[in-house]
């Protein structure tokens, strides 16, 4: 059954993806409780108002990309070094530790106040909740801190105790930013300023920074497998790939610093190197079409090709074209937390995050389920999941920059009417994206019927 696996421990991987499918699917569930929310106010209010549903559908995507880039390790890890996991058992115990808290603290969104649950939690030992991707009680930030810290443990001692690869370093350094990163969670000064610039240490430098390292390591090894090309080839793209996407990243953090009372150097530094952000992606689609088309084999799984070469694209156009359109200080000014924002929110974290994640599933869980690939029926099908994600959420983004574009006008622009007013005229846009999004849960579920489609007799 499982004879393809190179090392057993690989198999470690396996509740890690199947956790973040499910974690992936309540994401969506409450991503359409809130489109259902924005055309219908009070669907389910009290019972779920819709700033908890927003935390929930948050946190969950933020914790289930954790458990796919956790699986991801575990998989091409001892693959990539050559030797067996360093301790499957320590693995397994921080996926049920991890598994369990995330389930915990979403139950408490849901089930109890928030400002019950901040008491509850000791929060006023120490204050680290109320912060937008954050939200996490301090109990539950510490149980992350914890798992993360022994993640990196093994995985850093199986890479040391291996061969070392491009891949693995790469793929180690970029664990290791998001969990330094994640420290700046617990800084949560009295100066809003502070705050915000401390915040964002968090958010921007783990999407725009180290998750691109991440990703582009797991995007590499699933090329090597399925296209064959030679490692060292692979890896001088990586290390540009690399270099760039840390050097417009960490100085692109100054696009967030424009008008939260920080110096006004920011602007031309935050202008000029978040500008520069699109190259790394763009890059990485011309690396992943330029692999496929120098490819020296014909891997079976045709899925998992179509969701790499997809991850370029619509990572580029997500987080290089939709983040570039307002990244300038004199348009920011006007667009900064519209509906142009959440336009750029969901193709990025999409096309960068999501689709990797999925590409490392469809080429891993076959592996693991003892074949190489999928039958064709079983991939054709996920195709047809890709599709109807991939074009609904071009849709889904297309649609909310539409209705960023008219609420600048009407709010922040003419004649400046109100949020609420301007809201009542957008209604259009949000059925529209409301169907899109419908749409796009349906892609979802068909891609997890896809694992379960039986060979042709």
């Amino acid at each position: 059954m499982t004879s393809l696996i190179k090392y057993q421990s690989q198999l470690v991987a396996k509740p890690y993806f199947i956790a973040a499918i499910g974690l992936f699917i309540g994401q969506i569930l409450f991503g359409l409780v809130m489109g259902l929310q924005y055309v219908w106010g009070d669907f389910l209010f009290p019972e779920i108002p819709f700033n908890v549903a927003r935390m929930v559908h948050t946190n969950l995507l933020i914790v289930w990309l954790l458990f796919g880039f956790m699986g991801a390790a575990y998989y091409l890890v001892p693959e990539e070094s050559e030797r067996e996991l360093h301790s499957p058992k320590l693995a397994m115990i921080l996926f049920w530790v991890f598994l369990v808290a995330g389930a915990l603290t979403i139950l408490g969104y849901l089930l109890v106040p928030y400002a019950r649950l901040a008491e509850l939690t000791g929060n006023d030992l120490l204050p680290t909740m109320g912060r937008e991707f954050l939200e996490q009680p301090t109990i539950t930030k510490i149980g992350i801190v914890v798992v993360a810290l022994g993640f990196l443990y093994n995985i850093g001692l199986t890479i040391l105790g291996g061969r070392k690869t491009v891949v693995n370093i790469i793929l180690l350094t970029g664990l290791i930013g998001l969990a330094v990163m994640f420290l700046f969670s617990f800084y949560n000064p009295e100066n809003l300023v502070l705050d915000k610039i401390f915040w964002w240490w968090v958010v921007h430098l783990w999407v725009e920074g180290v998750w691109e390292l991440i990703l582009a390591a797991i995007m590499a090894y699933v090329l090597i497998k399925t296209t064959g090309i030679d490692r060292e080839v692979i890896d001088k793209w990586l290390y540009v790939i690399v270099a760039a996407a840390l050097i417009t990243g960490i100085l692109g953090t100054g696009h967030h610093y424009y008008f939260i009372g920080t110096p006004e150097y920011w602007q031309p530094i935050g202008g000029i190197f978040s500008a520069m952000e699109p190259i790394p992606f763009f890059m990485m689609t011309l690396f992943a079409f330029n692999m496929v088309n120098r490819r020296r084999r014909d891997h079976p799984n045709k899925a998992a090709v179509l969701w790499a070469m997809g991850t370029g694209v619509l990572a580029f156009l997500g987080a290089g074209v939709w983040g570039f359109m307002h990244t300038l200080a004199p348009v920011n000014y006007y667009t900064h937390g519209t509906q142009i924002t959440a336009a750029h929110g969901h193709m990025a974290f999409y096309g960068a995050y999501v689709m990797i994640v999925l590409t490392i599933i469809s080429y891993a869980m076959p592996i693991m389920r003892g074949r190489q690939a999928n039958c064709m029926k079983a991939q054709v099908v996920e195709m047809w999941s890709f599709w109807l994600m991939s074009v609904s959420m071009v849709f889904i983004t297309l649609f909310l920059t539409g209705a960023g574009i008219l609420q600048v006008w009407l709010q922040r622009m003419g004649e400046g009417q109100a949020f609420m007013v301007v809201q009542d005229q957008l209604a259009i846009f949000y059925w529209l994206r409301l169907i899109a999004g419908t749409v796009f849960t349906i892609g979802l579920f068909v891609y997890v019927w896809s694992f379960f489609v039986k060979e042709e007799e």
